[in-house]
């Protein structure tokens, strides 16, 4: 009974976030642009989708980390080997974080018309740092990929 009641809640919040999207994405591209006639045109709800985007990665963040240490705490009472060699994922994964945060450049960018406070040396190194982890992630997840058919192919 539990596997149905949780297999209704994702459902049901993945039916909703969709249609939220949905709509913000609609409100994004139907909603005209500030400076009409203008070679860059800027759409009016650029924030609006900004912020939804921002909303669904950070739940998304949060219930990843939640998680994990849930499922930490419940292994640690269960099995600690496991529980440890998880912990360990974490700390490299964080270690991945804290790389390329340091790799990321601070220098600020020329970017003509743009007046924004998001130029500064923080928000650069943050941004490379998201990059390059997600360089290196699809990387991993292509090795991953090629080593299972190998195994597979050398398994028969």
């Amino acid at each position: 009974m539990a596997v149905s009641k949780i297999r209704k809640i994702s459902s049901w919040s993945l039916i909703i976030i969709m249609a939220v999207s949905a709509i913000v994405l609609g409100i994004y591209y139907t909603g005209g642009i500030v400076n009409p006639g203008e070679e860059m045109a800027e759409p009016v709800y650029t924030g609006l989708l900004l912020n939804w985007v921002s909303a669904l990665f950070g739940v998304t963040l949060g219930a990843t980390v939640l998680f994990a240490i849930s499922q930490f705490v419940m292994q640690l009472k269960d099995s600690p080997k496991s529980a440890i060699s998880s912990l360990v994922v974490l700390v490299v994964f964080a270690g991945t974080f804290f790389i390329t945060y340091s790799m990321g450049g601070g220098t600020p960018l020329t970017i003509l018309g743009y007046e924004g406070e998001h130029n500064v040396e923080s928000w650069l190194k943050l941004t490379d740092m998201w990059i390059y982890t997600s360089y290196i992630l699809m990387s991993l997840i292509i090795l991953v990929v090629i080593l299972g058919g190998i195994k597979k192919i050398l398994n028969k």
